[in-house]
């Protein structure tokens, strides 16, 4: 897992061929390390890659949420194209900035279009909470994260821990890699 400071993670990812090599593997070994670190998405820039791909579990917490029960989904190539006027105002966290959570406004509904793990095009409306998953992964393949929408007073808050992680002082339960 690449940690706030990576260069990677402030690239522009790029759309990928479909004969991208390996591209079943990649997807596999991200949902690995999606389980092991215990979160619910994962951009490939998060692990070194500057490509358009995401995977989402949130079969990991249908105890408490049912209706996500049996979801897991590949997003390869995926883009934003509408966004709702109506926002919603939810605490996220990120595997790549451990230890830190803030209340992040996002569009409740968005239009995405991507291919699926079989190469199937998709263009559709998501909102609620699969909308703010798809948006923080997708903002990673901007080349932006969660902390790139807090007020200025919870920047200038956190901009400590942010520039000790980025030198590689923090602590968490999966494998991390600092920009040191």
């Amino acid at each position: 897992m690449y940690i706030f400071g990576q260069p990677v993670l402030r690239k522009h990812a790029e759309d990928i061929a479909p004969d991208y090599p390996d591209l079943k593997e990649l997807i596999s070994n991200m949902f690995e390390t999606l389980k092991n670190a215990e979160g619910v998405g994962l951009a490939a820039p998060q692990v070194g890659l500057p490509i358009r791909v995401v995977v989402i579990d949130l079969d990991c917490i249908s105890d408490d949420e049912p209706q996500y029960k049996g979801f897991l989904r590949t997003y390869i190539n995926g883009h934003i194209l509408e966004e709702s006027e109506e926002q919603a105002t939810m605490e996220e966290g990120c595997l790549s900035i451990p230890g830190i959570h803030e209340n992040v406004k996002r569009p409740a509904k968005v239009r995405i279009e991507y291919l699926d793990e079989n190469l199937t095009p998709h263009d559709e409306w998501v909102e609620g909470f699969v909308a703010r998953v798809i948006q923080h992964e997708f903002d990673h393949l901007e080349g932006k994260m969660f902390v790139d929408h807090v007020s200025p007073l919870r920047k200038q808050l956190i901009k400590k821990r942010l520039v000790g992680m980025a030198k590689g002082k923090f602590s968490c339960h999966y494998k991390a890699k600092a920009n040191h």
